[in-house]
């Protein structure tokens, strides 16, 4: 595979804030895999595959990666998400709301989830960087994949590290747009790719993190996300899956699928399945991942709170299938 060109993440765009300037990005065409050269253009807001013609701009700070075809495959899940998203009441037209995340929801109309996602940080914070970053004395290089509004690059910023935040979502509420409120509390604002997980626009082996932040069950085809994403890890490095749907066998994930099927069909008038995503996992499945790729995973199980220990009794109680667990799933990479 050639290698791509070298883009200086401090003047990649005319629109762009300063951004990490501690280390360079390379790039790669998420169609066909060759190297994006920057274009002649004074801003350098483009980068051309010379093999098949893809080009990246970027648009008000955003790189666009995602090729046309690939666009018109996801825009019904697209709009259909962000549509569930708005009437959830989602996002803010304050910045205090973004900055205050994930530890509260100024809008107090999501809160339960920002508290699960706070919890989940907390512990992360506490039993996973701390070991990563005794590695990394000059900060890490973070791709968080699944961004939404970059809460968590934003959090990690702040802790030193240089991030690359990789959403489908663009818009300036709920998706990548939303980070600009984070960029007047940071003195090196960090990059945003719209891009899909298993087709990523960057060079093998450019970062040391890569997090899924509640958003590694929207993948069709786990393996290949994984594959992907090892593919942009340097060796060793560290892989994090956080909040996704969690069961102990297919029987709760299927029976949860055909719920929330029916519930999204009645509140909001279509299934929310026109993009077939795996939507849980198991420990069945991440058998099967590790003996794939090579992976050992190590299984945190942060506390949520008595009344969240006690949903799985309950459930029994009232004979009812097994609710979610969330779990901080950890691999670090060698191979």
């Amino acid at each position: 595979m050639n290698n791509a060109a070298l883009m200086t993440p401090g003047t990649v765009g005319a629109s762009q804030a300063p951004a990490e300037s501690a280390s360079t990005l390379r790039l790669q065409c998420p169609v066909c895999s060759h190297s994006l050269h920057p274009s002649d253009l004074p801003d350098r807001a483009h980068s051309v595959c010379l093999e098949c013609g893809f080009v990246l701009s970027e648009v008000d700070g955003i790189f666009r990666s995602l090729p046309p075809d690939r666009g018109s495959y996801f825009a019904q899940f697209i709009r259909e998400y962000e549509l569930v998203r708005a009437k959830e009441g989602r996002g803010s037209s304050s910045p205090n709301y973004y900055l205050e995340l994930p530890f509260r929801d100024l809008t107090d109309r999501n809160s339960w989830q920002w508290r699960v996602r706070a919890r989940t940080w907390r512990h992360m914070a506490k039993h996973i960087l701390p070991e990563i970053e005794s590695s990394y004395p000059q900060g890490c290089d973070v791709l968080d994949i699944g961004a939404g509004n970059g809460w968590l690059s934003y959090r990690m910023n702040l802790r030193g590290h240089r991030l690359v935040a990789v959403d489908l979502l663009d818009n300036d509420v709920d998706g990548l747009g939303a980070a600009r409120h984070y960029f007047t509390r940071m003195s090196h604002p960090f990059l945003r790719f719209h891009a899909e997980m298993d087709h990523l626009p960057f060079a093998p082996a450019q970062f040391d993190v890569a997090i899924f932040n509640a958003s590694f069950h929207y993948s069709v085809d786990y393996g290949q996300t994984l594959t992907e994403v090892l593919r942009c890890l340097r060796r060793p490095g560290h892989l994090i899956i956080a909040d996704s749907p969690f069961y102990s066998g297919d029987e709760s994930g299927k029976k949860m699928l055909v719920e929330k099927r029916a519930e999204f069909e009645r509140r909001f008038g279509f299934r929310s399945d026109s993009v077939q995503t795996r939507e849980y996992l198991t420990p069945q499945v991440l058998h099967e991942l590790a003996e794939k790729l090579g992976l050992r995973w190590s299984v945190l199980k942060p506390w949520y709170g008595i009344n969240w220990a006690l949903r799985p009794a309950k459930a029994r109680l009232l004979r009812r299938r097994e609710p979610a667990k969330f779990y901080l799933l950890w691999a670090k990479v060698h191979n």
